[in-house]
């Protein structure tokens, strides 16, 4: 990965220049990340568990009640 860095004039390094492809690939691992952590802290929490087809049922009574 050939990165590039934005420096103050100082010479202190304040940001970074990444490829697009780089940085949509950073982005993407990210949200697995988020959306890992997230489901762990669902699951510790032992609640009911409902569908997601259920769920959406759920939330549609809801809305046109």
């Amino acid at each position: 990965m050939k990165t590039q860095f934005v420096t103050d004039d100082n010479g202190k390094k304040v940001g970074v220049l990444l490829p697009i492809r780089e940085y949509e690939r950073i982005l993407e691992e990210l949200e697995e990340l988020e959306d890992i952590r997230l489901y762990d802290e669902v699951k510790k929490r032992n609640e009911d568990r409902v569908s997601f087809e259920e769920y959406l049922k759920k939330r549609n009574r809801k809305k046109h009640a």
